[in-house]
């Protein structure tokens, strides 16, 4: 199969189509075939949208040809993970018992075709998102380009896959625990959850627990997700409560101005003592030395609001919360409840037995880590820590022990790192900074404060300007 657009970043694929050297047709062509022969192998998408797409690419060209005015991802292939909406196609949420066809298309989606992207295809995800790896019951797990007996993380597990495979320069992804930053780290490309409500939802099928939950942009350069992160914020006067009414900024503008000057804090709590591998720790203690070269006021910190067990388990409840909010009226039906996943019906169970106390407990940390956070960044602009606690392991096999310590928690033990700025809303990225022993690539996780992701970008374009890894593709030959 021919290569020749695998992982060539999507505004060189934008520029060459404005220039009349690239037919969005031939790009999305060459991109419905690479699906075709890669999603087999990965299961990267659950649909794909072939007929639409190449439709969609037809007027792309035309658009060209007649010299209109074309938007930052004209002609583009984009995917949209299936848990927001596209207009009359499928959207299963990766959920057998709620699997329809979506009847508008959600924010995320519109705003894509604005700026002249071509929806592709509904990538993979597990069950309403609800878990760190892709796994369900309507299509089968989403497995790693760069081995595929390991898992692609999650939610966002499809999206990750298609970037690092080369299938798509980029892809939109959602983030309530981590769901962006986990596949990321694992899949060794470049993701953003932007601050909370910075990129509006509109509830057209799409999920979002106590808006908690951030849509943001997945790429294999830092570039590329500043200028979708660019078509997918700003205000809007249908989204839900808490989105950010002011204009955003240009998140590619500056990007390339440095860190020199910038405080930069690297956790050696692990956030408050969770385990995790010796190999991704290091790596990610390596990656810090690299924004002190480059001028940066790097310091060490100790970033911990509380133990981390009181922490995983304040998020736990608050997810499996969610989870009952949002379906228990499938757990209820003795039919539906059979069709659900394992995972997601033990969250849902869990709940079910909580005090009316837990959701209060649940406020009260929240507010506490949100003053912890604000007061670290009075005197800091970025926080440096590991984006997931090891590399990706075999599907279905959950570390037990992480570093020789056990785990509390199977399925979410090896990402300590993430969900609580969901909780804080804080901008966090994660950037690949090596592989561990695996062969498996590492994350590192760079955290900003609150509407400030031009600050995140600007440091992770100088790092992979330090330390780039875009020659480093996963072989997809195996």
């Amino acid at each position: 199969m021919p290569d020749h657009f695998a992982f060539v970043p999507a505004t060189e694929l934008a520029a060459r189509i404005k220039r009349k050297e690239l037919s969005p047709v031939e790009l999305m062509d060459w991109t419905l075939n690479r699906i075709e022969t890669l999603n087999p192998q990965l299961g990267a998408y659950i649909t794909v949208m072939a007929d639409e797409a190449m439709a969609d690419a037809r007027a792309a060209e035309q658009a060209v040809m007649d010299g209109a005015t074309l938007g930052a991802l004209h002609g583009l292939p984009v995917p949209i993970k299936d848990l927001e909406g596209v207009k009359g196609v499928r959207l299963t949420h990766g959920s057998v018992p709620d699997d329809e066809i979506a009847d508008a298309d959600a924010m995320c989606t519109q705003r894509v075709r604005e700026a002249g992207g071509i929806i592709v295809g509904k990538t993979n995800t597990p069950e309403y998102g609800h878990a760190g790896t892709t796994e369900n019951k309507v299509y089968g797990p989403c497995r790693n380009p760069w081995d595929p007996t390991r898992t692609s993380g999650g939610s966002s597990g499809g999206a990750g896959a298609s970037v690092a495979a080369g299938i798509t320069a980029i892809a939109q992804g959602s983030d309530g625990g981590g769901s962006v930053r986990i596949p990321a780290a694992l899949c060794g490309v470049y993701g953003i959850k932007p601050s909370q409500g910075r990129v509006p939802r509109r509830h057209y099928g799409t999920f979002n627990i106590a808006n908690n939950s951030s849509v943001g942009p997945m790429s294999w350069n830092v570039m590329d997700s500043a200028v979708l992160l660019n078509a997918l914020a700003g205000p809007a006067n249908d989204a839900e409560y808490g989105t950010i009414t002011d204009a955003p900024p240009d998140f590619t503008a500056g990007l390339n101005s440095g860190v020199k000057g910038m405080r930069i804090g690297l956790d050696t709590s692990s956030l408050g003592g969770a385990a995790c591998e010796s190999a991704v720790m290091n790596a990610v203690k390596e990656a810090a030395k690299a924004f002190d070269e480059l001028g940066a006021n790097v310091e060490e910190v100790e970033f911990a609001p509380e133990p981390h067990s009181e922490l995983e388990r304040h998020f736990l409840n608050f997810f499996a919360l969610g989870a009952r909010y949002r379906s228990g009226h499938l757990l209820d039906n003795p039919e539906t409840a059979e069709q659900l996943t394992d995972y997601m019906r033990e969250d849902m169970l869990i709940a079910t037995e909580f005090p009316a106390t837990t959701y209060m407990d649940i406020l009260n940390a929240t507010g506490r880590y949100r003053q912890y956070t604000n007061r670290y960044f009075d005197n800091f602009d970025l926080l440096l820590m590991p984006a997931a606690a090891t590399g990706a392991f075999e599907i279905d096999n959950f570390p037990t022990h992480i570093d020789g310590r056990a785990v509390n928690s199977l399925r979410w033990g090896f990402i300590p790192y993430t969900y609580i700025f969901n909780l804080t809303g804080n901008p966090a990225a994660s950037i690949p900074c090596g592989f561990d022993e695996n062969g498996m690539p590492i994350g590192l996780q760079i955290t900003g404060t609150m509407r400030d992701e031009l600050s995140v970008l600007r440091a992770s374009a100088a790092y992979e300007q330090a330390r780039p890894w875009a020659g480093k593709t996963p072989d997809l030959s195996k």
